[in-house]
């Protein structure tokens, strides 16, 4: 029985420096294919922004907008991780909508309409076959869902509209409302704060969008306001944070 057991204990102390060899290995490769993850996203993302009438900085400001409102909301990390990356590929399928519809200054009509809200279904089929891409899966299919709903692609209504969505779409027209693009001018602070309050209960979830306006101004000024090197650092640090334990491949 001593015996036994001094054998086994020896085999383990041989053993113990191959298992943590392995396990440095595993763990320095999981954090190198979490790297490369992390900047597909970004290559994406920055893409589909250079190719339609909007600046790259949109996507750091939605990412952090949805992942500070996700926090006051209380979400677990999990949730938190699957919205920085739908936020971050919202649009993606925006890459398969002709640029006379999606470089058209003006109103966009029925017909057009129609095929740019395909840019959803189209979304979907980019990331299907990718297991760290479908974690924006959520996002992409519903962010033009709205809570009355009569939104786009499946008209789903009030709950029935995933959370990280109902999270997303505030904080996606409130940046389009106080950012100039090429098409229209910055809207004040105070008037898309209107918006979104209007809004609430048909375009927004009530709660999310009090609870985003509770705390819009001191976003605004953290966010909204930040030049485009600051973005990309605080979004480094959100990804750090948020993902330092993940592992995905």
């Amino acid at each position: 029985m001593l015996f036994a057991l001094f054998s086994a204990l020896v085999a383990t102390g041989l053993l113990y420096p191959v298992l943590m060899g392995l396990m440095k290995r595993s763990l320095k490769l999981s954090s190198t294919l979490l790297d490369s993850n992390i900047e597909l996203i970004g290559t994406l993302g920055s893409a589909i922004a250079k190719r339609d009438s909007d600046t790259d900085s949109h996507n750091y400001r939605v990412t952090l907008y949805a992942t500070r409102l996700a926090e006051i909301l209380g979400r677990p990390n999990e949730e938190v991780q699957d919205l920085i990356v739908g936020a971050f590929l919202h649009d993606i399928g925006k890459i398969g909508i002709p640029d006379a519809i999606l470089l058209k200054p003006g109103r966009l009509s029925e017909d057009e309409f129609s095929v740019m809200k395909q840019h959803v279904a189209l979304g979907q089929q980019i990331i299907v076959n990718n297991q760290w891409l479908r974690k924006a899966a959520t996002v992409i299919g519903s962010h033009h869902e709205k809570y009355d709903g009569t939104g786009y692609p499946s008209g789903l209504r009030g709950d029935d509209i995933p959370l990280a969505a109902r999270i997303f779409s505030v904080v996606d027209v409130f940046d389009a409302l106080t950012s100039e693009r090429p098409y229209k001018k910055a809207f004040p602070l105070e008037e898309a704060k209107r918006i979104v309050r209007d809004g609430s209960g048909k375009h927004f979830d009530p709660t999310i969008a009090h609870a985003f306006l509770e705390n819009a101004d001191r976003l605004f000024d953290e966010i909204g306001a930040a030049p485009h090197s600051d973005l990309v650092a605080r979004l480094r640090l959100v990804l750090g944070r948020r993902f330092e334990h993940a592992q995905y491949g």
